[in-house]
C-alpha cells in the first residue's frame, strides 16, 4: 500500500469550494467579513530501532480555521470536521466569541488591492509512491551503516523515515482565494557512542520536497555515527572570553531570534531588544539578509502571506543596515506601517555568505569555540541578552583538539550579531533560514 493517494493538487478544487461555502455561512450567520484557512495532510512515519521496526505510522487529517469581524470584534474557531453541521456549529462558536471581545480598530482584513493575482506554482508537490516495507527497508539500512561506520557505536535513539503531503486553501471575503499542494520528506537517525564508561549522542537528517533527492541512508547514517564517536572524551574547558563558531545547522537560529525581534507582534508589544532601531546598523556592513520567497522547491516558498497578500522579494538587512520589519496586516497597523506580507513567518531568508567552508572557518578562528548543540531557551527578548548550555569542539592553532560539553556560552545579541566575522559557504538549507556557520569575535565561555 502507498501513501500516494487524494492529497494533492487534485484536492484543490473541492477544498476551494469548502472554504466558499464557509464564507457564505459566516455571511450568512451575519459576520460582516472573515476568513477561512482549510487544510488536508496525510502522512507515513515509520521508526526502527536496535535492528527492529518500532513504529509504522499513518495518519490523514483535515480542517479549517475561521476567524470573523462583526465591526472590529474579532472571534475565531477551528475544527477537524467538515460538513456542513460542522461548519455551521463553528461559525457560531467563532460568532459567539466576536459578540463578546472588544473592539480594536487595527483589526479586519487586508486592502483587497494588495491579495495576490498571480499565484505561481513553484513546485512544492512531489508526492513520493513509498510502501511501509520500503520505508523501512530504508530507515535499517541507515541505522545499519551507523553501527558499520565505528566500533564505539553500541546504541541506537531511533531512526525515522517521515513522508508527508498537504493542501492549504485560504480565502476571505474581499474575494481572495488561493491554495496550494506542497509535500516533506524527511530521514533521520540518532546514535549512542559509548567508549570508558561516557556515552555520546548525537544525530544526522535531511530534508527534502522530493523524497528521491534525499541524501542516501547509509551516508545519514555514517554522518550520524562519526558525529556521535567524535564526542567521546567531552570535558568542560575553563570560563574564557573567545572566538565562537556556530555550525551552519545551529547558526539559523541566531537568524532566527533576529527575525522575532523584529517581526511586528514583539515590537508593538514593546518585548523586543531591538525597538527603535530601523535604519540602524546592526551587522557588519558585508552582511545583507534577503528574503526570497519565489524559489522553486524551497522549504519556505509561497505565493502569498497569512493574509492573503501577494509575498515579494526584499532585504531586511542590507549592507549591515536594518531597513524593513517583518509584518503582517494586523501588527502593521498597530505600528502605523504597511504590511510586507509577513503574516505567518519569514519565507526563505537567504544570509550573505562567504568563500570560506567551515575548515577555514575554523583555521581562522585560531583559538576557541566550535558549537554544533545547544541547549534551552535561553534569549531575553526585552533586554537580547544571551546565555545557553552548549557542546562542540575545542580549536587550538586553527585545528579541532578534543570535544567540549557542559559549558555556557553568554553574550548580547546585539553584540554578537556585530562581532559576526564571517559567514561560511556551507550552506543549510534544510529549513527557511539558508546560512553557513557563523564566525562571531568574542562571547564567554563559562565551563569549569
Amino acid at each position: 500500500m502507498s501513501v500516494v493517494q487524494s492529497v494533492g493538487p487534485q484536492a484543490l478544487p473541492a477544498l476551494q469550494e469548502q472554504v466558499e461555502q464557509i464564507i457564505a455561512e459566516a455571511k450568512r450567520q451575519g459576520a460582516s467579513a472573515c476568513e477561512v484557512a482549510v487544510s488536508l495532510e496525510q502522512g507515513l512515519s515509520t521508526s526502527v530501532r536496535q535492528r527492529e521496526v518500532e513504529t509504522v505510522e499513518f495518519n490523514r487529517d483535515q480542517g479549517f480555521g475561521i476567524t470573523l469581524y462583526v465591526g472590529q470584534r474579532k472571534g475565531s474557531a477551528s475544527t477537524s470536521a467538515s460538513g456542513a453541521e460542522a461548519i455551521r456549529e463553528t461559525v457560531a462558536a467563532a460568532l459567539a466569541i466576536a459578540k463578546h471581545t472588544s473592539e480594536d480598530d487595527c483589526a479586519g482584513l487586508a486592502d483587497p488591492a494588495l491579495m495576490a493575482r498571480d499565484l505561481t506554482d513553484f513546485d512544492l508537490y512531489h508526492a513520493w509512491d513509498i510502501t511501509p516495507e520500503q520505508a523501512i527497508e530504508k530507515a535499517l539500512a541507515c541505522e545499519a551503516a551507523a553501527f558499520d561506520a565505528d566500533t564505539r557505536i553500541k546504541n541506537a535513539d531511533g531512526t525515522t523515515l517521515n513522508t508527508h503531503q498537504g493542501c492549504r486553501v485560504y480565502g476571505n471575503s474581499n474575494g481572495f482565494i488561493g491554495g496550494y499542494a506542497s509535500t516533506r520528506h524527511s530521514l533521520s537517525c540518532v546514535m549512542i557512542a559509548e567508549a570508558d564508561g561516557q556515552m555520546q549522542r548525537d544525530y544526522w537528517y535531511d530534508v527534502n520536497r522530493q523524497g528521491e533527492l534525499l541524501a542516501d541512508p547509509r551516508s545519514i547514517g555514517q554522518r550520524a555515527a562519526q558525529r556521535a564517536a567524535s564526542r567521546l572524551g567531552a570535558r568542560p574547558v575553563p570560563t574564557c572570553e573567545v572566538p565562537v563558531l556556530f555550525s551552519a545547522e545551529l547558526a539559523g537560529g541566531l537568524f532566527g531570534s533576529f527575525l522575532s525581534a523584529i517581526s511586528g507582534g514583539s515590537l508593538y508589544r514593546k518585548s523586543s531588544f531591538l525597538e527603535g532601531t530601523m535604519g540602524q546598523r546592526l551587522f557588519p556592513s558585508w552582511l545583507t539578509l534577503d528574503e526570497r520567497p519565489h524559489l522553486m522547491r524551497a522549504l519556505g516558498s509561497a505565493a502569498f502571506d497569512g493574509d492573503g497578500l501577494a509575498t515579494y522579494a526584499k532585504p531586511f538587512v542590507e549592507k549591515g543596515e536594518l531597513v524593513s520589519y517583518v509584518l503582517g496586516t494586523y501588527s502593521g497597523r498597530k505600528l502605523g506601517l504597511p504590511s510586507t506580507a509577513n503574516a505567518g513567518g519569514v519565507h526563505n531568508l537567504y544570509v550573505t555568505h562567504g568563500v570560506e567552508d567551515q575548515a577555514a572557518l575554523i583555521r581562522r578562528m585560531g583559538r576557541g569555540l566550535l558549537v554544533t548543540e545547544l541547549m534551552g531557551h535561553g534569549l531575553n527578548m526585552v533586554t537580547g541578552d544571551y546565555s545557553r548550555g552548549a557542546a562542540g569542539y575545542w580549536v587550538e592553532n586553527g585545528e579541532i583538539q578534543f570535544a567540549v560539553q557542559e559549558v555556557t556560552i553568554a553574550g548580547n545579541m546585539k553584540d554578537m550579531f556585530q562581532q559576526i566575522v564571517a559567514i561560511g559557504n556551507d550552506l543549510e538549507t534544510r529549513s527557511n533560514i539558508h546560512t553557513g556557520s557563523v564566525l562571531i569575535e568574542r562571547m564567554t565561555v563559562a565551563g569549569s
